[in-house]
């Protein structure tokens, strides 16, 4: 599923996969990938579009801390955890884009996220909730895309 992010990231436009998702899967079926992953990665692609509207109530995360459920814990390691804090406390990531990111790791294949597989779920939902973030953030979050996530 990673690769596919990936691929998607860099060879299509969101209006393109949220427009045409058949045709969207034709072009990755096409470049090499397996059915089963392109319909995995595109039904994970249609959930960080929908931005959940209990989100919309959250608090400032100036003024909380958000405790992780065990569920998270045991998905998200520290390192990833302190990675979502260090984005929220840079204000790239709202308290509500968190919760998207981390409803979309809990939506992802495995156990465990590796840090690397986490900034790779960051980019997919700030780039599908069209978020703007500067080239260096997209850049350096792609770039550990780049280091082969593991499948």
């Amino acid at each position: 599923m990673y690769d596919i992010l990936v691929y998607l990231f860099e060879n299509c436009q969101q209006a393109e996969i949220a427009r045409d998702g058949a045709a969207v899967a034709r072009k990755l079926s096409a470049a090499g990938f397996e059915d089963a992953d392109i319909t995995e990665a595109l039904r994970w692609l249609a959930g960080a579009r929908a931005l959940q509207p209990e989100f919309s109530r959250l608090p400032d995360s100036r003024s909380t801390f958000r405790a992780y459920a065990a569920r998270e814990l045991a998905k998200l390691d520290a390192a990833c955890r302190g990675f979502l804090l260090t984005l929220e406390h840079s204000a790239i990531l709202t308290p509500q884009t968190r919760e998207l990111v981390i409803e979309r790791a809990l939506a992802a294949s495995g156990e465990h996220l590796t840090l690397e597989q986490l900034k790779l779920i960051v980019l997919m939902v700030l780039w599908n909730q069209k978020m703007p973030t500067s080239r260096l953030v997209a850049e350096d979050l792609l770039s550990s895309a780049h280091a082969r996530l593991p499948n």
